[in-house]
């Protein structure tokens, strides 16, 4: 298991070679994301909060999966094209990983042992919705589904993690970005 978060190699959905270190001293939300989803609209917002904070030391880093119903199964090349053209998309987005399972990538094995349960949305009803479908994952701790997001500290630590149906531009969410800028 990696001890810290900064020692990760990635892949930039361009090919290139990236590392987490790149990005220590900043506040981070790493979301893993898909095209074709019912939260997929959440790019609008996320850009949005992006350009809000990013002079303060704030990125969004985006991780594609197709684990959930298969709604990112796209190339990076056309990830990035649709991102790009349907939502602006500037923040770093990342090439497709597995987020669950056998195949998870080290990354969020090292963001759920940070933090194994996500924050739920008060009154949400996606869980119960992905229940009546038998769309929840086996393990508690997995990832729910697309647009789950985690707050990483300047430090390098999880702050929180919230459920995929807890919007960028919520009011808790966006208040724990601000208390980690200060």
């Amino acid at each position: 298991m990696v001890q810290n978060i900064n020692e990760l190699p990635l892949t930039q959905i361009d090919g290139s070679s990236a590392r987490l270190s790149d990005f220590a001293g900043s506040v981070l939300l790493i979301v893993n994301v898909a095209s074709k989803c019912g939260l997929t609209p959440q790019y609008t917002a996320l850009q949005a909060i992006y350009y809000k904070y990013k002079s303060q030391g704030f990125e969004i880093l985006a991780f594609p999966s197709n684990e959930f119903a298969a709604q990112e199964p796209g190339t990076d090349a056309e990830i990035s094209d649709f991102c790009s053209l349907n939502y602006g998309v500037t923040f770093p987005l990342f090439s497709k990983i597995c987020v669950n399972g056998e195949s998870r990538h080290p990354l969020y094995q090292w963001l759920i042992a940070e933090q194994p349960q996500a924050l739920a949305k008060v009154d949400g009803t996606l869980r119960s919705r992905l229940a009546d479908r038998q769309l929840l994952p086996a393990n508690e701790t997995d990832i729910m589904w697309n647009f789950e997001k985690f707050l990483i500290g300047r430090d390098g630590h999880v702050i929180g993690r919230y459920a995929p149906d807890i919007t960028p531009d919520s009011p808790e969410l966006v208040a724990a970005i601000e208390l980690a800028l200060q």
